[in-house]
């Protein structure tokens, strides 16, 4: 049954009715066509020479125009019997419009959607299951494996990474030699060590926790043996709060009783990258943005060579880092099912995948990832190699709803305003009760 049929009929009139006062139509008036339908033809047309797909996605300007210049004529030429019709959409207000789209059967055939999002769409029957879609396994295998589980739902897999991102750890060279150190620590003693000696030689921060939240604190705490659910993401009670979480837990927040963590997690003063530059955190982490910003930002006074960048330090749990980035998906009640899995296999594939890299995106195509001309950048081998080891937030439908009561759980525990076992224990019954619905 497609998705829209199961919505009340007032909610899908009043969502569909902000969607098309928000756009001004079906593709959104705040939003660019970077490529319009030259040839006249109705994608719905069958009689047309070619079937036109409609994409929607988010992509930057810079981004964008790497896309309809390079990538895209690409595919066309490959591929003459397909024209790819792009709408950039404003994330803003994005998942409204996105569910006005999909209940009034004017979604798009497919969309480059945010990591988290697409177990919520896959729950609600907006999605494909791409997993029965022929060359799956070939794409499957082909990408790392943390960007490939954010698509998995209920036994299957409804969309395929587009670009990926996860953090690394960001060390200040001059406070590392302060310590005694030519190289960044590598397992999670050797770390707090050298963040003690670094405290010692009047560092303001040493561990660069950015928030009591999932995206600030995972690393560290899945580093430290820590973990959200089981390994199918179907079980929480008994991990969320199980002796190696508990005892994670109870290691950063000792961390803060000892000041060893950076003031910005708890709102403090300088700023992650501040604090970095005028000598003052001995290490933060961080994704790959950040690096190309501050390289081309006028007068940012920061030098990369200043700063000594590498995996997340080794703890019990290994060396774990959380992952970002953005599927590609196919709607439900897409008008071209086939021709846009023909799209989506493709540009997951080697060639465009490094075209895109040349936007600062990292691919999520494991040989594109490694070629020489992806890893040009100085900093971009490591985030590489995180990516390995790196982790998926809880990919279920039920994640933003997770993702609060975890942060709830971290903040009352670094704050003090709980022992971290009782904690944990409260937001694994809470999310049990959430799961159970």
């Amino acid at each position: 049954m497609k998705f829209y049929k199961k919505i009340s009929i007032g909610v899908m009139s009043a969502v569909l009715a902000f969607s098309l006062s928000a756009c001004g139509g079906t593709n959104g008036g705040s939003a660019s066509n970077g490529n319009s339908d030259k040839t006249g033809g109705n994608p719905g047309n069958t009689g047309s020479k070619k079937v036109t797909i409609e994409y929607w996605h988010t992509y930057g300007e810079q981004e964008e125009k790497v896309l309809t210049e390079q990538v895209v004529p690409k595919f066309e030429e490959e591929h003459p019997e397909i024209k790819v019709n792009l709408t950039r959409m404003p994330y803003e207000g994005l998942k409204e419009q996105v569910i006005a789209g999909v209940a009034g059967d004017a979604a798009p055939d497919l969309m480059r959607m945010d990591i988290i999002w697409v177990p919520e769409f896959a729950k609600m029957g907006a999605l494909q299951d791409v997993s029965k879609m022929d060359g799956f396994e070939e794409v499957k295998s082909s990408v790392f494996k943390a960007p490939m589980e954010t698509n998995y739902f209920n036994n299957g897999y409804y969309g395929v990474p587009l670009n990926t991102n996860t953090k690394i750890a960001i060390y200040n060279k001059a406070l590392l030699e302060k310590v005694g150190l030519k190289e960044a620590p590598k397992t999670m003693d050797e770390f707090v060590a050298a963040s003690k000696k670094a405290m010692e030689q009047g560092a303001k921060g040493a561990i660069g926790i950015s928030g009591p939240h999932v995206w600030g604190a995972s690393p560290y705490f899945w580093s430290l043996g820590g973990a959200l659910t089981n390994e199918d993401y179907t079980e929480v009670e008994g991990y969320l709060n199980g002796p190696e979480s508990v005892k994670a837990l109870e290691t950063i927040v000792q961390w803060g009783k000892e000041g060893l963590i950076i003031p910005t997690m708890l709102g403090g003063e300088p700023g992650v990258w501040d604090g970095l530059k005028n000598n003052e955190y001995f290490m933060i982490d961080d994704g790959p943005w950040f690096f190309s910003t501050l390289m081309n930002e006028e007068n940012a006074n920061f030098n990369i060579e200043d700063t000594v960048w590498t995996q997340m330090p080794e703890g019990i749990g290994g060396s774990r880092s959380v992952v970002g980035g953005e599927n590609l998906v196919i709607f439900a009640n897409s008008k071209h099912p086939a021709e846009a899995w023909t799209f989506a296999k493709w540009l997951i594939t080697e060639e465009p995948q490094k075209i895109l890299a040349k936007a600062g995106l990292i691919p999520t195509n494991q040989k594109a990832a490694n070629d020489p001309s992806v890893l040009k950048e100085p900093y971009m081998t490591e985030y590489v190699k995180q990516l390995e080891t790196a982790l998926p937030r809880t990919p279920i439908p039920q994640y933003g709803e997770m993702e609060t009561i975890v942060n709830l759980a971290i903040e009352k525990a670094v704050r003090g305003e709980s022992e971290p076992k009782a904690a944990l224990d409260e937001a694994a019954k809470n999310i049990e009760s959430i799961l159970n619905k």
